[in-house]
């Protein structure tokens, strides 16, 4: 399954945290798990990549931070 990609706009960080957790809490609901939702704001770079490569791009971040969490253990010895 592809990754559902939940991109913002034009919000405040408030703003932002109050649409992310709506929608994970209809990602809940509705039976897609809230942990598969790629969620990303624009940037003044990624602003003008076009859709498809934002996408990708978003896509391949959250597989690596799906696998790798800031703070993860590495070689028995936390990340600071």
């Amino acid at each position: 399954m592809k990754t559902p990609v939940v991109l913002l706009h034009g919000f405040s960080n408030e703003q932002a945290l109050v649409l992310l957790r709506a929608a994970k809490k209809a990602a809940a609901e509705t039976g897609l798990d809230p942990a598969s939702i790629a969620f990303a704001t624009t940037t003044p770079t990624n602003v003008e990549w076009t859709v498809a490569d934002l996408i990708e791009h978003v896509s391949e971040e959250h597989g690596y931070m799906k696998k790798s969490p800031p703070g993860a253990e590495r070689g028995g010895e936390k990340m600071a």
